[in-house]
C-alpha cells in the first residue's frame, strides 16, 4: 500500500482512526529527508497492510507539526489507538527503521 500524502486536516482524521499509523514530518529541502523518503515508501510496500503509512510536509501543515513538538526532521512518529507512542528522529538506514516498526506495533 502506498504512502499517503496528507494535510493537517488528513492527519487529525487519520490520528482519530486509532489504527497503527507511522508518519514522516518532512520537508522538500531537507536532504536526510529526501534520503529515508525512499526507505519509508520500500517499508510500505511490505508493511501497509498492517501499518498505515503517512507523510506530512512540515512547510505547509504546520498544526500536525506544532502538535507533535517537532523541532527536527525527518521526525517519524509511531501511533496506536489515536496517542503517540514512539518517535525517531534523523535519517536511518532501512533494516534499523523496519525493525522499529516491527517492534512497536508487534508486527512478526
Amino acid at each position: 500500500m502506498a504512502v499517503q500524502h496528507i494535510n493537517d486536516d488528513e492527519y487529525d482524521k487519520l490520528v482519530k482512526e486509532g489504527k497503527p499509523l507511522v508518519v514522516d514530518f518532512w520537508a522538500p529541502w531537507c536532504g536526510p529527508c529526501r534520503m529515508i523518503g525512499p526507505i519509508f515508501e520500500e517499508i510500505s510496500n511490505t508493511l501497509g497492510d498492517k501499518v498505515t503509512f503517512a507523510k506530512i510536509n512540515v512547510d505547509e501543515n504546520q498544526k500536525a507539526a506544532s502538535q507533535n513538538g517537532v523541532t527536527s526532521i525527518p521526525s517519524i512518529i509511531f501511533f496506536k489507538d489515536g496517542k503517540r507512542i514512539d518517535t525517531l528522529i534523523g535519517a536511518v538506514p532501512k533494516p534499523m527503521l523496519e525493525q522499529k516498526i516491527k517492534a512497536v506495533f508487534a508486527i512478526q
